[in-house]
């Protein structure tokens, strides 16, 4: 074997582990952490608690999506958009995957304990048996209603990051929670929508496929319209001021519009709008929460 194989060959294995730990989603879910690591405190969180924080809870989430996949391995084989996962393609074993995700998942709990605190170890362990055990292996297969209830997992980054700075999680960081689990079924109902052949084919009791289209529909709008009031919390428990306030406003006008689309007017295309736009809606909403906690009116 030349050395230009070998590190072809290296080269390779690494991106189907980095592909196991979903990067994109990861991303998404640290980002938030890092905002509520900004929000637990009136200047900057420190060097030390910022990297490692992010370090640890990133290196936890992606040890759980490595299960998720391995656990879905052939699930995802039967779907368009996941049948070139390196699970579900034979290229990760199930051994490989395991100790993959053992290894960064043990080397995450060690850096949130070593350099962060035990609070925030404990929490993002707790989140990922939530995620990877709870949802994954007994609720997604269970129940139409699996994304609602195993929701929370998906939603406690904002308070991982705040328990990063101030060892404690107060009714501030529960709040940012409440947000993204309100937000999750909307977002993750609008991509099953669009890929429910795929779902069909998985077997997976997904709820465009257990009670059609117009009925998800319905429940994307009505969960629309409670992130709208959900997302006000924080302006009105004076947490944010007006800059939060003007920017959630304006989201929240747009998710509903995309939401009615979807459930008068429904097309794949529609959906995929209303599931791209719901992730720019996450992140651009806990921008604006970053920002106007350093620049409150």
């Amino acid at each position: 074997m030349t050395t230009q194989t070998a590190s072809h060959k290296g080269v390779s294995r690494a991106a189907q582990y980095w592909a196991s730990t979903k990067p994109r989603v990861t991303q998404l879910a640290v980002f938030c952490a890092v905002i509520g690591m900004f929000l637990a405190t009136d200047g900057f969180p420190g060097w030390r608690v910022l990297v490692a924080g992010t370090i640890g809870i990133w290196l936890l989430a992606g040890a759980a999506f490595a299960v998720n996949c391995l656990v879905e391995s052939e699930l995802d084989a039967r779907m368009a958009r996941t049948a070139r996962r390196p699970t579900a393609m034979g290229e990760l074993t199930r051994t490989q995957t395991l100790v993959f995700s053992a290894l960064i998942g043990g080397i995450g709990m060690w850096v949130l304990y070593a350099f962060v605190n035990p609070l925030t170890m404990w929490l993002t362990f707790v989140t990922f048996v939530g995620y990877a055990v709870i949802y994954t292996m007994l609720l997604k297969p269970a129940t139409p209603q699996n994304i609602v209830i195993g929701g929370l997992s998906g939603a406690m980054p904002p308070a991982l990051g705040w328990a990063a700075v101030a060892n404690d999680v107060p009714m501030q960081a529960w709040l940012l929670v409440l947000i993204i689990f309100v937000w999750t079924p909307p977002h993750f109902w609008a991509l099953a929508m669009y890929r429910r052949d795929d779902y069909a084919r998985s077997g997976l009791p997904m709820l465009p496929v257990t009670h059609g289209l117009q009925f998800t529909g319905l429940h994307i709008f009505l969960y629309a319209i409670m992130l709208a009031a959900t997302t006000l919390i924080p302006f009105a428990v004076h947490m944010s001021g007006l800059i939060y306030l003007g920017c959630a406003l304006v989201l929240n006008g747009l998710f509903m519009r995309h939401a009615w689309q979807v459930h008068k007017h429904y097309s794949d295309i529609v959906a995929r709008k209303a599931f791209a736009f719901s992730i720019v809606y996450l992140a651009f909403l806990f921008a604006a929460l970053l920002v106007d906690h350093y620049f409150k009116l």
